[in-house]
């Protein structure tokens, strides 16, 4: 099997995602902070550790302001739930995923927020300060559209919403793991990413960076394992938004895999993945009929003259190579390509996908064209 479909989860896991969930499964036994016992505080320890290398792959100097959550959808959930407040004004990119684009339609709804599109293409510096008004409150963004890999402007971005007092909420869902982020030199009020991505984690795992240490609206409440007598959550991070027990093993493999990225280096995956996405391009421009769309941080899109991408994409799982067709849950984006009809066949790389690979695909897309 050759896979290429990493945007929508990373595979293969590299070896210390293995090992570190395999040690969970067969030692972190107990419920983290839900009681004093070795098992319970051996599983808060690991929790802990794992905070510990969150935040010093972003840069990030306090491991609590690391919450974890189940994915990348409940992480945006969160943050964009406990900071729009009624009837205010939102600025979000026109490259938007699903997991911001029906939160932000649902408060539209219920608070009669209002938001606005900034081209994503486009410098951010002339795009959105235009688009603000009197009662705008934030800017959510993507910084890597998950169709075409493009990469926006953390860095202008974060300078913006300093700026005009704006909150800053990111969606990293296709960057983290495969571009450096540093919170401290490009800070944001929330960053946004799952664990089974590009982070090499499994599913079941997300992570919501906050920039305050004090939380502000919740969207879910429970138990904490501290403060039981008080009937709200309590204030401080981590524990004011982490209701509930966490998935202990799916977090414990995130700090495998980000023992990977640290062993290999960030900017050498960065690298290789450049190198990968020029390979594509170059063979995969000379099939007759195709059109490409993007290509960065490991994903590439594209269209087949006369065929249907679905159909292009099926061909291919039946020669072994997995890929995605249709929409990507991201329907602005390609309402923005023209392909809001047609849909891609997105391919997408990670640290393990080889030329070979891609030689592979090239040769089977090349078949269905003369085919």
């Amino acid at each position: 099997m050759i896979y290429l479909d990493n945007a929508a989860t990373s595979y293969p896991k590299p070896k210390s995602t293995l090992q570190a969930l395999k040690k969970c499964m067969r030692s972190v036994i107990g419920n983290p902070a839900r009681s004093s016992h070795p098992a319970a505080v051996y599983a808060a320890e690991e929790i802990y550790s794992v905070r510990e290398k969150v935040a010093d792959l972003f840069s990030l100097s306090e491991p609590e302001k690391v919450v974890f959550t189940i994915n990348a959808t409940h992480s945006l959930n969160l943050a964009i739930k406990a900071y729009v407040t009624d009837k205010c004004h939102v600025i979000i990119s026109d490259c938007e995923h699903n997991s911001v684009i029906r939160p932000i339609n649902k408060l539209k709804e219920t608070l009669g927020i209002e938001y606005s599109e900034y081209d994503f293409s486009k410098d951010p510096d002339i795009t959105v300060p235009p688009l603000i008004r009197n009662n705008t409150v934030g800017i959510v963004s993507t910084i890597a559209s998950n169709v075409t890999g493009i990469k926006g402007n953390l860095a202008k971005l974060s300078s913006i919403a300093k700026r005009y007092n704006l909150f800053l909420i990111i969606d990293a869902s296709q960057a983290a793991g495969h571009t450096a982020i540093d919170l401290s030199a490009t800070p944001c009020d929330v960053l946004c990413a799952p664990a089974h991505k590009s982070l090499f984690g499994i599913q079941g795992s997300g992570i919501a960076i906050f920039k305050s240490k004090t939380r502000a609206e919740t969207i879910i409440e429970g138990g904490s394992g501290s403060n039981s007598i008080d009937s709200s959550m309590p204030i401080l991070l981590p524990e004011g938004y982490e209701a509930g027990t966490p998935p202990t093993p799916a977090i414990c493999a995130l700090g495998g895999g980000i023992d990977f990225i640290q062993s290999v280096g960030i900017c050498n995956i960065e690298e290789k993945l450049t190198g990968l996405i020029s390979a594509a391009r170059d063979m995969l421009s000379t099939v007759d009929g195709i059109t490409l769309y993007g290509g960065d941080l490991g994903i590439l899109s594209f269209t087949l003259r006369g065929l249907s991408s679905d159909k292009v994409s099926s061909y291919l799982d039946s020669k072994g190579i997995c890929t995605r067709s249709g929409l990507h849950c991201a329907p602005t984006t390609h309402r923005k390509l023209g392909t809001l009809e047609t849909g891609t066949v997105r391919i997408s790389f990670s640290y393990f996908t080889t030329v070979k690979d891609i030689y592979k695909l090239y040769r089977t897309v090349k078949d269905i064209r003369e085919g």
